[in-house]
């Protein structure tokens, strides 16, 4: 076996990054297809969440970063205008969308905590 230079590791740990943003990305978009199915939205796919996801994370990145005072904010704004242009619906079905998927997110971080948390209290 060759040995492995610093320049490989550098790619293959940018490959990891590239790697993880897109199950990241992917994750965020059931979250957010499932709190479309439950607003009510005709023709939401997992496609338009996956599409709404990553413009939505990118455009609100470059707000944050620019202006770093209000910037949370009107990317919260930027995601919720992508969500209803992408599933072409209304500001409300956007953001009632949007609060499910956060809600689910966060009722599944709950349940896996208890578990985790469980099974290391068993050990101990």
């Amino acid at each position: 076996m060759a040995p492995v230079g610093p320049m490989a590791v550098f790619g293959a740990l940018g490959a990891m990054a590239v790697v993880m943003f897109l199950v990241i990305i992917a994750v965020d978009s059931v979250f957010l297809w499932l709190g479309a199915k439950f607003a009510k939205i005709e023709d939401a796919s997992f496609g338009k969440a996956f599409i709404a996801t990553l413009g939505g994370l990118i455009v609100s990145a470059i707000l944050g970063s620019i202006v770093p005072v209000i910037g949370g904010l009107l990317g919260l704004i930027a995601f919720l205008w992508i969500v209803k242009t992408v599933f072409n619906t209304d500001w409300g079905k956007a953001v009632i969308a949007w609060l499910f998927a956060i809600v689910i997110a966060i009722i599944l971080m709950v349940i896996i905590m208890i578990v985790v948390g469980l099974s290391v209290m068993a050990v101990l």
